[in-house]
């Protein structure tokens, strides 16, 4: 029987919960546990990375210098007492499921969504065909992307899509070096862009302009660019607003406006293009070497299906970059539904095959609910996980009395005082080069240099 002494102890002693992944879903996850007053908590963030922040980091486009600022605020969660971050850690890897049972009384898994989704056609594998994820990574400076992984000598690209990494990554192939001087682009990849011969970029969406995913400030940043003309087509824009359904969302009907303005005026003849092609669903990419081009079908809908009318165009491109979606990746010894690409969860509880929770696991973010919401939305879902895992405590106590740190079962790794040298180090390269506030470090040979044998 327990004393109430003893009782006592179970109930100030913190509840240790390890957070894998130090992305927003993560780091949310953090700043909810620790903002609690219900139960007291220590809680060690891993990452496989030596650096936090996840798609923050390296999946907000460098000239979105306003949300990379969140950047600023997630510092705060890492700075915390009750937080420890712990980088170079490979969940699966270097530390299992049975390892953070000796370690934690709880685990919430924020790995978010990191692959890309596949279109199914013809021809997508060709070189010269890729995914817009690898593209992102390699101008956000991501250390497992290779610097000769683009080189960008095509006229012509198409990027299939119609959401805002879609438009992201359109805007980042026709800006000019000297536009992204100031932001935190790593030198050798702006070199590389500096270099550029791309000319022209297709921009197609199976669907309408009402149905895009972009978002109003991201057509917005499109539309504005000096330098470029973006064409649209009159007649996929020529939407009498009265017969608008009244459920369509005001965001859509100011995309619609944005978007009939510009198709309105003619182009200007400017150096760089981007054209807006709706209705347009790739249905081969052409080439038998490498891509010279993809073949479109047009799209109508009927009711709220998506059908081909069998009419088909030839678009020239030496570069196709799909972004049709994120995909989460199964974890080792975690439940996961590969039809939803997340993994099975009732309110931020892990699920088992049988729909049974499993003690001590959660999950929050994308790997929950789907590469779903912007970086806010993991605000309020990482809280909803939190208030579970906050309900179950004494269960989780209970479970786990006697824990071990975690640093006896992964020496000699990485913490927040390797990314503050990191961090150091980027901070020094963008005065060196006149360049801002930061320069990214780019490859994992430029973080060896700075943290030794400390990066494998």
């Amino acid at each position: 029987m327990t004393s109430p002494e003893q009782q006592r102890d179970e109930e100030t002693a913190p509840l240790k919960v390890a957070v894998i992944g130090s992305g927003p879903a993560g780091l949310y996850t953090a700043e909810s546990l620790t903002r609690q007053r219900r139960v007291p908590v220590r809680v060690d963030v891993v990452d496989r990375l030596p650096t936090p922040y996840g798609l923050v980091r390296y999946g907000v486009a460098p000239d979105h210098t306003k949300i990379k600022g969140v950047a600023h605020s997630l510092r705060r969660v890492l700075e915390h007492p009750d937080v420890r971050f712990v980088g170079g850690v490979e969940f699966g890897t270097d530390l299992t499921r049975a390892d953070l049972a000796r370690t934690h009384h709880a685990v919430v898994y924020a790995t978010g969504a990191s692959v890309d989704r596949r279109m199914g056609v013809p021809g997508e594998d060709l070189p010269g065909s890729a995914a817009a994820t690898d593209f992102v990574n390699w101008y956000c400076g991501h250390p497992d992307s290779e610097l000769e992984r683009f080189v960008l000598n095509a006229e012509e690209v198409v990027v299939v899509g119609a959401g805002n990494v879609a438009l992201d990554v359109a805007r980042i192939l026709v800006k000019t070096a000297d536009e992204l001087r100031h932001t935190d682009i790593p030198q050798p990849v702006l070199d590389v862009l500096a270099a550029s011969r791309v000319r022209t970029v297709r921009l197609l969406s199976r669907r309408g302009p009402l149905q895009a995913r972009f978002t109003a400030p991201e057509l917005r940043d499109l539309l504005s660019l000096p330098g470029v003309d973006v064409v649209v087509d009159p007649a996929q824009v020529d939407i009498d607003h009265t017969a608008i359904r009244g459920d369509v969302a005001r965001a859509a009907r100011t995309n619609l406006r944005l978007l009939r303005e510009r198709a309105a005026l003619a182009p200007e003849g400017r150096p760089r293009s981007v054209h807006l092609h709706f209705w347009a669903r790739p249905q081969e990419i052409l080439g038998t070497d490498r891509v010279t081009g993809v073949r479109v079908e047009r799209t109508r809908l009927e009711g709220e299906n998506l059908v081909g009318t069998g009419e088909t165009i030839d678009l020239a491109a030496g570069m196709v970059l799909r972004s049709v979606g994120y995909a989460s990746v199964p974890l080792p010894g975690v439940p996961f539904d590969a039809a939803a690409r997340t993994v099975p969860q009732r309110d931020g509880r892990v699920l088992d095959e049988r729909g049974e929770v499993v003690r001590g696991d959660y999950v929050a973010g994308w790997i929950k609910r789907g590469a779903t919401g912007v970086i806010g939305t993991n605000k309020s879902d990482a809280a909803g996980t939190v208030r579970s895992l906050l309900d179950d405590a004494s269960v989780l106590r209970a479970s786990a009395p006697d824990l071990v740190d975690l640093y006896e079962v992964v020496e000699d790794r990485g913490g927040y005082d390797d990314w503050l040298r990191i961090d150091a180090a980027e901070a020094d390269q963008a005065r060196k080069l006149d360049r801002g506030e930061r320069v990214k470090l780019h490859g994992w040979s430029a973080y060896r240099e700075i943290l030794g044998e400390r990066i494998r």
